[in-house]
Formats: C-alpha cells, sequence, structure tokens
C-alpha cells in the first residue's frame, strides 16, 4: 500500500523529547516546517545544519539518495528518553538490556519491519511516529501487530533501527490493545532487491564501457591494406625494389600479389623482373654482411691487443708486489703495511691469472675455427666420376637456359618500349634512342654468345654421355673377370686340400725348427750388438736424482701457466715454500742442465734488462 510521502502536519506535544532522540540518531533537530528546534550548543557539538534528513544528492551514485550522516563521535554516550507524539508516547527500553538481535542486512535494503505493534495501532500513528525519520514509499500493515515501511532511501533504515525495544502506548491508555513493545528489524523486500540489481548492472556496464574505452586506447593499429596488383603500381613496386630503404615493404608487397595468384601469362614478364631485381639484392646483403664481418675482426683485433696491454701492466704490477715481498725491502714495511701488501698481491696474482686463462681461451677458440677451416678446405667430395660431372654438366645447362630466357625477355620489353615511344613521338634522333640501341645490340650479342655456349655444352656433355656409357660397359667387363677369376680360385682349392691333409705333420716340425732357428738368431744378434756398443753412446741422463725429476715437474708446470716466462728469483721464491733447502743456484744449474725443456730470454734494454726463463717443452719433443 503506497501513501504520501510527506509526514502528516501534527503538532508534537513534547518538542524535547523529540530533540533528544534525533539528537542520538545523528540528526538537526526539526520540527515539522523544518525550521530547528533548538540550537548547536544543546544538540551534537559543531552539527553541521546541512546534514539534515533531506541533503543533496551523490552525484557519483545512481539510484541512491541521501547522503546518509557522518557517524557519532565513540565517546558520545546514546540516551534514549521518552518521546511524546500527538497520539502516541514511546517509552525507552531499559538502558541495561542489551540491543535487540537483528538479521543481516539484504543487499540494497530500504524497507524495514516493524513488529509488536499495539493491536488499535493505525497507519496514520506509523506515519506520524515513523515518517519523521525519512520520506516513505509505502506501507503494508498486518493485522498480526506488524507493518513493514518501505524508505526512498537506504541509510533511512538505520534511523529506524533505533527506535527498536520502545513500549509505544497509544494517549493515556492503560489497556492491553493500546500498548505494544516495537521490534524494528531488516525486512526483505523484492522491489529493493531488483533496485539493487538494477544498480549493479549499470555500474556492470559502467565498467565494462570504461574497460573498452580503454582497450581501444592501447589497441595496436591495424596494418596498411595491401594495393590491388596494377600496372602503374607494378611499375611503382619495381622500381622500389630496386630501393634500398623501401625493399622490406615492396617485397612484402610482391608476396602478397603472388600468394593472391595476380600472375598470368600477360604480367609473367612483369614479375619476373621484380624477382630478378630481388634476387640482386642479395649481392647488397653479402657486401652489408662482409663489411660487418671485417669490422667485428677489427674489433676483435683491438681486443686482444688491449688484452695483452693490460696483462703486460698485470705482470708489472705483480713484479712490484715481488720486489717489495724480499727480505731487503720487506723489513722496513710495518706489520699492517706488510699484511696489506700481501693481500695486495694475492688479489693481483688472482686477476692476472683470470686475465691469462681468458687470453688463452680466445687463442684456443681461434685455433680450433683455424682448424675447422682447414678440414673444410681439404674435405672436398668425390666429383671426378663421370657421373658427377654429368650432374654438374646438366645444372651448369639449366643456369644458362634461365639466364637466355631472362636475356630474351630483356629483348622483348626493350623492343616493346622502344615501338610505344615510336607511336606516341615523332621519328627524333636523341641519345636515349641511341643508348637503346647500344644496349639492345649488346643484348643480342650476349643472347648468341649464350647460344653458343649452350650448344658447345650440349656437346660435352654428349661426350660425357658417351663416355659414360664406356665405362659402365668396362665395368661390366671387370666384373665378368673378377667373377672368373674366383670360380678357378675355388676349384684350385679343391684339388689341393687333399695332399694338405697328407702332410700336417711334416709341415708342423718343420714350422716349429724354422721357429726355434729364428729365436736363436735374434738372440745372437742382440748379444752382439749390445757387446758392439762403445761406452760413450750410453745415454746419461742430466737429472741425477728423483728430487731433481719432482724440481723439474713443479718448474715445467709454474712455467706453462706463466707463457710470458718468469725470473729465477720468481721460481725460486715459489720453490722455497715447498722446499727450504733449495738455493738460486741450484735452480739455475738444474734448468742449465735441460736446454730442451727450458729457455731463456732477456727482455727489455738497459738497465732494466731482465732475464726470464720458459718452459719450450713441446718444441724440444718435436725436434728430438
Amino acid at each position: 500500500m503506497s501513501m504520501d510521502s510527506n509526514p502528516m502536519p501534527m503538532p508534537m506535544s513534547d518538542p524535547n523529547a523529540w530533540v533528544t532522540a534525533m539528537n542520538n540518531l545523528g540528526m538537526a533537530p526539526m520540527n515539522v516546517t523544518g525550521q530547528p528546534l533548538l540550537s548547536d550548543s544543546v544538540c551534537v557539538p559543531n552539527f553541521d545544519q546541512g546534514l539534515g534528513m533531506m541533503t543533496g544528492i551523490a552525484p557519483m551514485m545512481p539510484g541512491l539518495g541521501m547522503v546518509p550522516p557522518p557517524p557519532l563521535p565513540p565517546d558520545l554516550p546514546i540516551i534514549k528518553e521518552i518521546i511524546h507524539c500527538k497520539s502516541c508516547t514511546l517509552f525507552p527500553p531499559n538502558p541495561n538490556l542489551p540491543f535487540p538481535a537483528i538479521r543481516d542486512r539484504p543487499p540494497g535494503c530500504k524497507t524495514v519491519f516493524v513488529g509488536g505493534l499495539p493491536e488499535n495501532a493505525t497507519e496514520a500513528l506509523i506515519v506520524e511516529v515513523f515518517g519523521q525519520l525519512g520520506e516513505i514509499i509505502a506501507i503494508r500493515k498486518s493485522k498480526k501487530n506488524f507493518c513493514h515501511i518501505r524508505f526512498v532511501e537506504e541509510f533511512t533504515v538505520d534511523r529506524a533501527l533505533f527506535l527498536s525495544g520502545y513500549r509505544m502506548r497509544l494517549g493515556s491508555s492503560t489497556d492491553k490493545k493500546d500498548t505494544g513493545r516495537l521490534h524494528v528489524d531488516f525486512a526483505q523486500a523484492r522491489d529493493d532487491l531488483y533496485e539493487w540489481g538494477c544498480r549493479q548492472r549499470l555500474y556492470a556496464r559502467e565498467e565494462r564501457h570504461r574497460r573498452r574505452m580503454e582497450e581501444d586506447r592501447f589497441r595496436p593499429p591495424s596494418p596498411p591494406p595491401i594495393v590491388h596488383y596494377s600496372d602503374h603500381e607494378c611499375s611503382q613496386l619495381g622500381d622500389k625494389i630496386k630501393d634500398e630503404a623501401a625493399f622490406a615493404e615492396a617485397v612484402h608487397v610482391l608476396l602478397t600479389w603472388v600468394e593472391r595468384g595476380e600472375v598470368n601469362r600477360r604480367n609473367a614478364n612483369n614479375f619476373y623482373s621484380m624477382i630478378q631485381s630481388s634476387n640482386s639484392h642479395i649481392r647488397q646483403l653479402m657486401s652489408q654482411k662482409a663489411a660487418h664481418e671485417k669490422e667485428l675482426e677489427v674489433a676483435k683485433d683491438k681486443f686482444k691487443t688491449a688484452l695483452s696491454g693490460i696483462l703486460a701492466q698485470f705482470e708489472q704490477i705483480v713484479s712490484v708486489f715481488h720486489a717489495a715481498s724480499k727480505q731487503k725491502a720487506w723489513d722496513h714495511f710495518s706489520k699492517a703495511q706488510r699484511k696489506n701488501l700481501d693481500m695486495w698481491r694475492k688479489q693481483a696474482e688472482e686477476i692476472r691469472n683470470m686475465q691469462n686463462e681468458e687470453l688463452m681461451g680466445i687463442r684456443r677458440e681461434e685455433e680450433m675455427e683455424m682448424s675447422d677451416d682447414d678440414m673444410e678446405d681439404t674435405h672436398d667430395p668425390d666429383d671426378s666420376g663421370p657421373v658427377a660431372q654429368v650432374e654438374a654438366l646438366k645444372e651448369e645447362n639449366d643456369s644458362l637456359c634461365c639466364q637466355l630466357d631472362a636475356y630474351r625477355n630483356e629483348v622483348e620489353l626493350l623492343k616493346q618500349e622502344q615501338g610505344k615511344n615510336q607511336e606516341h613521338t615523332p621519328p627524333q634522333h636523341s641519345e636515349e634512342d641511341t643508348i637503346r640501341q647500344q644496349q639492345l645490340t649488346f643484348l643480342q650479342q650476349a643472347l648468341q654468345g649464350m647460344q653458343k655456349q649452350l650448344l658447345k655444352m650440349r656437346e660435352e656433355m654428349k661426350q660425357r654421355e658417351a663416355e659414360l656409357e664406356k665405362s659402365v660397359a668396362d665395368k661390366q667387363q671387370l666384373e665378368s673377370q673378377v667373377q672368373s677369376l674366383k670360380e678357378g680360385l675355388e676349384s684350385l682349392k679343391k684339388t689341393r686340400t687333399p695332399q694338405l691333409e697328407t702332410s700336417p705333420r711334416d709341415d708342423r716340425g718343420g714350422e716349429e725348427s724354422a721357429d726355434q732357428e729364428a729365436t736363436a738368431l735374434e738372440v745372437v744378434s742382440c748379444s752382439q750388438e749390445k757387446e758392439s756398443l762403445p761406452p760413450e753412446k750410453i745415454p746419461s741422463s742430466p737429472v741425477y736424482s728423483e728430487r731433481e725429476a719432482l724440481l723439474v715437474g713443479i718448474i715445467s708446470t709454474f712455467l706453462h701457466v706463466h707463457p710470458f716466462g718468469a725470473s729465477i728469483e720468481y721460481i725460486f721464491s715459489y720453490l722455497q715454500q715447498l722446499d727450504t733447502k733449495i738455493n738460486t743456484g741450484q735452480v739455475g744449474a738444474l734448468l742449465g742442465r735441460l736446454p730442451c725443456t727450458f729457455r731463456q730470454e732477456l727482455t727489455r734494454v738497459g738497465a732494466s734488462l731482465e732475464k726470464r726463463w720458459k718452459f719450450c717443452g713441446f718444441e724440444g719433443i718435436k725436434t728430438k
């Protein structure tokens, strides 16, 4: 049942009670005419009168009504007092009792359930009490002392819940039918749910529209359409293919035309010329690739030279640290300085070793690449046979035929252009005509030369085929001879098997005696050689003991790690960590006795002259 939403103009018997109740609800105290009943000092402090019961509609929330009032301060006590109306009186519940239980709030709830009404309550009385809270859309009253009230705004429902627990009395009557305890709770109405669903669908439409606009804004532009084939477009495309800047786009258009099936007998020559221009672009690409490879090689050479210089500087730094580590300079440093010098020396050696490994890795890669190139050069397929030669001649013949067709097409195109120019222009002798005549004669000469070469190649191919047939016949003849020889050998074996079976024992005895004689001769010859060997030719080893052999192995490993060599002091400092009894003279004498394993070189000039030992064992093995 729908009723007028305006509250009934009834004077209140006790306006102070309404002031207190509305103040507790967070509303500005107003009378029926809309004027404030009390000042701000009596109500909530600093209350904004603009946030009354009828405020403006929120602009970004369609379907919603007034903006809800601000929440009450948590420290403000809620005081429920007696509310006097014209037709009834509302008595507050016991403040010590808990708030009555309510159900979960349905989505978009604008309807409340009011139970515990007096039996004699009317709709006018309900409007008088609940109309002060907000605008009412409809009231559905039941005969069983309850009703459903639907408000315009959702937040009005929260105000109505405040009256839950009040005891209503009509007038001054004490009759049971004129009293009742109110129970206000949320109610689920189909109209509220429908409006809430409409709002949700509206929000979803707005969200979809916003997302669609965002997707359209960030979507990449579609590629430009491919033009359709025509003679004019074909001529322009031929010029674009010859241009390096527009080559990629032009080839894409050409590919699209070919895939569409635009090629026919009439325009086949045009397509052939465009494809030929595309093929000629390969030379430019190969030249660019060669230039880039050359730049790469130059950069590699620069990197290697720079790395070699860096390694040389590392060696100098390490030599400085080793010189500072000697006793004549080491004793003058403090303990902290020695610690720092030792740490710096270790760091420099580690970095130097890493750089050496990197350089050696680069050199190994270069050697592997060179070995692969050598293997590719040495590995040539066996094309010396007549069959391979015939195949090569056939391929060359096909390529010559294709070139001949290309020259013919160019000659025809030039003739057609010349005929068109003669039709449209008066006969005048100019430089262009002479150039075209020269081109035409050149192409004709080239065509004649290609025809002669083609005839010559055909004759050679016929000769090769004849030689191939002859070689096949010779092969068959040789196979027959081999078969006859095999048959004769088998027959010979069959005839000799009985003779071999009759005398196996004699053969075995002869073989044993022959073996004994051979072993005896070998023993005698070996003894004679040992006796005849002079004592001067007995080899003598330059390494006298096992300790020196171990030193040779350690020094070889150390110098192999240092490809640029090391001084005798550097080697001695390394060996002294392993053997404290060794001295520099022993190391120098041992290195001097092995010239094929170690080699001494002089580096630098003048006062900075330095002697370095290098490992040359691999070269010594090759020379032995």
